[in-house]
């Protein structure tokens, strides 16, 4: 009650109540509602090394208010093993979420978990800093067994499906082969017009004859025709044994022609032979250009005529000497020779069409580029399409996907610098390779803490210093651009990015590559994801592009 009149005989008198007044009263109001709608606690202020603290946030608000808790490496120096889901509790009209945290720590000592920002709507409020003390576990060996470190066992590689490619690159080629072999190397039944050209004139002229005998061109009173086809077998035998212009001379130019061979005692035909011929062709012409008719039973006549002649021209040809049957025997090889060339020429034309019909229609859809290296082959290509292994490196974790599992390595430092630092490196390939990645962990001994308030890592000089590297090993030219990264989780770190000239082992050339640094820092921690690959590779910018996108500072959320 004096308190109120206290107040109100100030304000009677015109004076306003202190600005300092003001300000306690608001910040006491303040304290009791963040206090009342955030609390933070932990199951156990003392834990041996690796043992985990369950870490607890409790937030009483509206249904209608956004609560934003704590993500990635903000309880440094304790690790997150674990981030539970938010359980969510309604307490009359309001909610109260709690959220809980896996924590652990692996060096024994005395450890203050920082204040944690957590944001309720448009207000942010901070918990409350805890001590946990770590404590070593005291082992009695002579109770507890000592052995020797396990050995390395080495994993079997999972089975690639490179035998289903080649699988259907045989029946591809062999559906080319079968095909070329049907059509162009099989030995095909031959037609009947192939058969009749495969026999010796006399042959051919005598089954020439009797096919003539089974058409109707008699019965139908086509006598033109049954002339046409009857001179035209007398002169084709003529035209392969005796002369050669036979076909395509007039009767008179024939006839002067056989007798004219008879005189020269090249060919020992008869005069009545000869007699014969001229008057079956003279027939045949009038009939043919005169339209003369001519009695069926003459046309009957005339053929078997024909048929006599063909036998004495026959007997009247000289036997082919041994040297005639030789060149005979030789061109009869040639020809198959030049068959056989003819064929292998086809062949390579098909298969060299059907490569590049293939080859441009693949182009085309997946590109020339991708198709060519598919079939030569290139490193990087082949990395950034086989088995990608995800796995954590370090303490903290980088859980990062890469083609190739990386190796532990070990660089050699000075000793001033190894006593202060604890440094754990993985690779993969090295500066002058195709593709170079390397994952790194820093932690700086010694680095003090005072209730909470880290002393802050310069992450700029950490990467300038990785730069420096870099220029060691022959780097010139670098070109530096820097920007901020948050991972696909949320930790927000620092990516310095550029171009640099690397030289050519055993040459005076240089290079040009491109490179990314990715910096996080967090307590006493640097962790560092670097990469080199050489410019214009866009399979290695894929690789790096998946890569990056893999990053994280501390496991999902299950």
């Amino acid at each position: 009650m004096s308190y109120k009149m206290n107040i109100m005989n100030q304000k009677s008198k015109g004076q306003n109540l202190p600005i300092s007044i003001l300000f306690s009263v608001c910040f006491v109001l303040f304290s009791f509602v963040a206090g009342a709608q955030v609390k933070s606690t932990i199951d156990s202020t003392s834990i041996k090394i690796g043992q985990q603290i369950t870490y607890t946030v409790s937030v009483e608000t509206d249904s209608t208010n956004l609560v934003v808790f704590p993500e990635g490496q903000t309880f440094n120096p304790l690790e997150v093993i674990d981030s539970y889901d938010v359980d969510t509790l309604k307490n009359k009209e309001k909610f109260n979420l709690i959220k809980k945290y896996g924590l652990t720590q692996f060096d024994s000592g005395a450890y203050t978990i920082p204040r944690q920002k957590i944001i309720v709507g448009d207000k942010t409020f901070f918990t409350d800093s805890l001590q946990v003390e770590v404590r070593n576990v005291v082992i009695d060996t002579t109770k507890q067994g000592l052995y020797d470190i396990k050995p390395i066992i080495e994993v079997e590689k999972p089975a690639s499906n490179w035998w289903k490619y080649a699988l259907v690159a045989l029946l591809i080629v062999g559906a080319i082969a079968f095909l070329i072999y049907w059509f162009i190397w099989r030995k095909k039944p031959l037609t009947e017009e192939e058969e009749i050209a495969l026999l010796p004139p006399y042959d051919r002229a005598k089954l020439a004859l009797k096919k003539l005998d089974e058409s109707h061109y008699l019965e139908n009173d086509e006598i033109k025709d049954y002339y046409s086809e009857l001179t035209f077998i007398i002169r084709k035998y003529l035209d392969e044994k005796v002369y050669d212009r036979a076909l395509e001379s007039t009767t008179d130019e024939l006839i002067s022609r056989l007798k004219l061979l008879k005189d020269g005692n090249q060919v020992d035909i008869s005069q009545e032979d000869i007699k014969n011929l001229e008057s079956i062709l003279k027939r045949a012409d009038l009939v043919k250009f005169a339209k003369s008719a001519v009695d069926v039973e003459l046309a009957k006549l005339d053929r078997k005529t024909i048929d006599l002649e063909i036998d004495h021209v026959k007997e009247a040809l000289p036997e082919p000497s041994e040297e005639e049957k030789l060149l005979d025997e030789k061109y009869r090889a040639e020809q198959e020779r030049k068959k056989k060339r003819n064929k292998i020429i086809l062949t390579v034309v098909i298969s060299l069409f059907l490569l590049t019909a293939t080859f441009v229609g693949f182009g085309i859809k997946y590109g020339f580029g991708y198709v060519k290296d598919t079939i030569i082959g290139h490193e990087t290509k082949e990395l950034l399409e086989g088995e990608w292994v995800t796995s954590d490196y370090g303490v903290p974790p980088v859980t990062i996907s890469t083609p190739k599992v990386l190796r532990r390595t070990t660089p050699e430092l000075p000793e001033d610098i190894a006593q202060q630092i604890d440094l754990t490196q993985f690779t993969y390939g090295s500066l002058i390779d195709r593709f170079y990645v390397v994952v790194t962990t820093t932690k700086i001994k010694n680095l003090s803490q005072n209730q909470g308030q880290e002393n802050k890592i310069d992450l700029q000089k950490a990467l300038d210093n990785s730069l420096k590297v870099l220029e060691q090993a022959g780097a010139q030219n670098i070109v530096t651009k820097s920007e901020k990264f948050t991972t696909p989780n949320g930790a927000e770190g620092l990516k310095v990015f550029g171009t640099l000239d690397m030289p050519v082992p055993n040459t005076d050339k240089f290079e040009t590559a491109n490179y990314a640094i990715l910096g996080f820092t967090s307590g006493s921690v640097i962790q560092q994801i670097s990469l080199t690959w050489k410019k214009n590779d866009t399979y290695a910018d894929q690789m790096v592009e998946r890569i990056l996108n893999s990053v994280e500072l501390n496991k999902s959320e299950k």
